[in-house]
C-alpha cells in the first residue's frame, strides 16, 4: 500500500478519538498543488516546442500557469511550514499534559495518589501516548515524504533547505525534546506495573519490547524503534561533561545537557537555573541563540535515568549540591561587596 492510502486510512482511524482536534499534514491537497505544478510545467515544456496537442483539453484547464512555480512555492512551503509549527505545538502540549499527570508534584501527587485508589488510569495514559507517538511519527514521514516528491518533480534541493529550516525554526518533529520524554515516559511505565495491564497489547512482549535504555554500553542510548524502517536513537551523553546526562534538560535546538552544564555554559549559576541565561547565549552544540528560555526539565527522563542507575543518580546529586552551595557562597559574597562599595 502506497504512504498516501496508508496515511488517510490512519487519519480515518484516528478521526473520533483522543488526537481527533490535532493538527496534520495536508498531504493529499500538498499533493494536489505539486501535480498541478508538474503539470504546468509540462504544458510550458509543450508550448516551447510547438506541442499542442493539450490545448483545449479539460484535463489540464486548471492548472499552475506561473513561470519557475514562484507561486506553487509560496503555496506549498507556507502552507507546509504552518502545519509543521502546529504539530509540534499540538504534540508538545498534548505530551505536556500527558506526563504533568504522570509525574505530578505538590499538592496534585496527593491528589493522583488518592485517586489511584478508585481509578487505574495507567492504562489509559500508555494507550494515549502511545496515540501520541503514532501522531508524530505519521505526520514526520508524511514531511518527509512530501518534501521528497516536491525535489523529484522540480529537480532541486529546496525541499532539503526547507528540512534545515524547520530544524533551525524547532519545528523538526523527530528532534524534539518531547519526543524523547514520551520514550522515557513508556519505558517508566514499563519499570511499573504494566504486566497487569493486560488489555491492548501494553505486556512487556508487545508495544514496550520497542523501547530500550542502555546505560552500559560506551554510549548510553535511549532507543524507540516505531517499525521496522523506523529507528530513533537518542544519546543519553552529555556533550560538555562527556558522562551521562544528570538532572537533564533540553534547549529548544533539542541538544540535551546536565542542568549544571548547561549553566556553565551560559555562564549562570546553577541556583539561577537554565532559563535565566542571557538572551544572547548560544547552544554549545549548533550554535543556535536563544534557546536556553524555552528549555525544557526532562523530568522523566530524569526519572528513567534515576531508577536503572541510583548509584551514579546519588553522586552526581551530591556533586551538584556542593557545587551550588560554593557557588551561593560566591554569590553573595559578591552582593556584599557590591553593597558595601568595595
Amino acid at each position: 500500500m502506497k504512504f498516501g492510502a496508508t496515511y488517510e486510512e490512519y487519519l480515518r482511524l484516528e478521526q473520533d478519538k483522543y488526537l481527533g482536534q490535532c493538527s496534520r499534514v495536508e498531504y493529499k491537497r500538498l499533493k494536489k498543488v505539486l501535480k498541478k505544478c508538474r503539470v504546468g510545467r509540462l504544458l510550458q515544456a509543450d508550448g516551447a516546442n510547438g506541442d499542442e496537442k493539450h490545448q483545449g483539453s479539460d484535463e489540464y484547464s486548471d492548472v499552475c500557469e506561473c513561470n519557475s512555480c514562484t507561486l506553487c512555492d509560496e503555496m506549498f512551503f507556507t502552507e507546509l511550514n504552518k502545519e509543521a509549527s502546529e504539530i509540534a505545538g499540538c504534540f508538545r502540549s498534548r505530551v505536556q499534559r500527558l506526563l504533568h499527570l504522570h509525574v505530578p508534584s505538590g499538592i496534585q501527587r496527593y491528589i493522583w495518589r488518592f485517586r489511584q485508589c478508585f481509578i487505574d488510569d495507567q492504562q489509559i495514559m500508555v494507550q494515549e501516548g502511545r496515540m501520541l507517538l503514532n501522531y508524530v511519527t505519521m505526520n514526520a514521514i508524511a514531511i518527509r515524504k512530501i518534501l521528497k516528491k516536491y525535489d523529484k518533480i522540480h529537480g532541486s534541493v529546496s525541499g532539503r533547505d526547507f528540512k534545515s529550516k524547520m530544524q533551525n525554526e524547532h519545528i523538526e518533529l523527530l528532534q524534539s525534546p518531547w519526543l524523547i520524554e514520551l520514550g522515557a515516559f513508556h519505558l517508566n511505565c514499563d519499570d511499573s506495573d504494566t504486566d497487569e495491564l493486560g488489555a491492548g497489547g501494553f505486556f512487556k512482549n508487545g508495544f514496550f519490547k520497542n523501547f530500550s535504555c542502555d546505560l552500559t554500553g560506551a554510549q548510553p542510548l535511549l532507543t524507540m524503534t516505531i517499525s521496522e524502517t523506523l529507528k530513533y536513537e537518542y544519546s543519553l551523553t552529555c556533550p560538555i561533561c562527556l558522562d551521562t546526562l544528570f538532572n537533564p534538560y533540553a534547549l529548544s535546538c533539542g541538544h540535551l545537557f546536565c542542568k549544571a552544564c548547561a549553566c556553565g555554559a551560559a555562564s549562570v549559576y546553577i541556583f539561577q537555573g537554565v532559563k535565566s541565561a542571557p538572551q544572547d547565549a548560544k547552544c554549545p552544540v549548533c550554535r543556535a541563540v536563544g534557546v536556553f528560555g524555552r528549555a525544557v526539565h526532562m523530568t522523566e527522563l530524569e526519572l528513567l535515568l534515576k531508577r536503572r542507575d541510583k548509584d551514579y543518580w546519588r553522586q552526581r546529586l551530591r556533586e551538584e549540591r556542593t557545587a551550588m552551595v560554593k557557588q551561593s557562597k560566591e554569590y553573595w559574597d559578591s552582593q556584599a561587596m557590591l553593597s558595601m562599595g568595595i
